[in-house]
């Protein structure tokens, strides 16, 4: 039954994906696929946070139990979307070897959890940290594409984007990392992936960190040019004008 789910997702994500085209045909690929990637985005933080806030049971005290159905659906509907995007990157050689490497590691997480019928809830814990800065950052794409980016609404996106990252994935995301290693439940290989997932989200702190020193610094600079030239014009006597002729 998982697999008959993750196939569907696989061929509702493509079948979305082909809509997007057909839909945005004067759009690149790159376009039509972030547009998945939001969709997905959206949705998947929507239903994990109903598994992990409403249906339960709570990952910090119940890793490494059994899988229940809506686990099991969100972990498959998320399977087949990594299918579809992992495949993607590969066609149009579009991302690097990190985020391959992301995408690889979800993959084998899902599948394993599926396969072993254990660990959905954390699996779908660290679904919904993961994800849930993705409309956030397809955001960003889509304000440079359209060049609304170098103004406030690009400036509040990468802070929030930034603040989520470091709170969420990395804050609430050690918490969870430790409940998993301490849990007696928890399978080893999955505590294994854990670790990679772990590691992984920390490489992309480092980047984030650097991406927002070098644009905190660049706007600073900005700011400190503009209050310069105001200063010098303020300090120019009224009526004082060049005499050329």
């Amino acid at each position: 039954m998982p697999a008959l789910e993750v196939i569907c997702s696989l061929i509702g994500w493509l079948c979305l994906y082909l809509l997007f085209c057909s839909t945005f045909s004067q759009r690149g690929p790159e376009w039509n696929c972030r547009l998945v990637t939001l969709t997905h985005g959206v949705i998947i933080v929507l239903l994990t946070a109903y598994v992990v806030f409403v249906d339960g049971p709570w990952p910090f005290t119940h890793a490494g139990t059994e899988n229940t159905d809506l686990q099991i659906f969100a972990l498959a509907v998320c399977l087949g979307y990594f299918f579809f995007d992992l495949g993607w990157c590969v066609c149009y050689r579009s991302e690097g070897p990190v985020m391959l490497a992301h995408h690889a590691a979800s993959i084998v997480g899902i599948f394993l959890a599926l396969l072993m019928g254990v660990s959905g809830c954390e699996t779908c814990g660290v679904i919904f940290g993961s994800e849930i800065t993705n409309p956030l950052l397809q955001s960003r794409w889509f304000l440079r594409q359209l060049g609304l980016y170098d103004s406030m609404l690009g400036d509040a996106v990468d802070l929030l984007f930034i603040l989520l990252f470091a709170t969420v994935r990395v804050g609430v995301g050690t918490v969870m990392f430790y409940c998993e290693l301490t849990s007696p439940r928890t399978l080893l290989i999955m505590k294994l992936g854990g670790v990679v997932m772990y590691l992984l989200a920390w490489v992309f702190m480092v980047d984030i960190a650097r991406f927002g020193y070098k644009k905190t610094r660049a706007k600073y600079r900005k700011w400190m040019e503009n209050h310069q030239l105001k200063g010098t014009s303020e300090e120019k006597p009224v009526g004082h004008a060049d005499k050329s002729d």
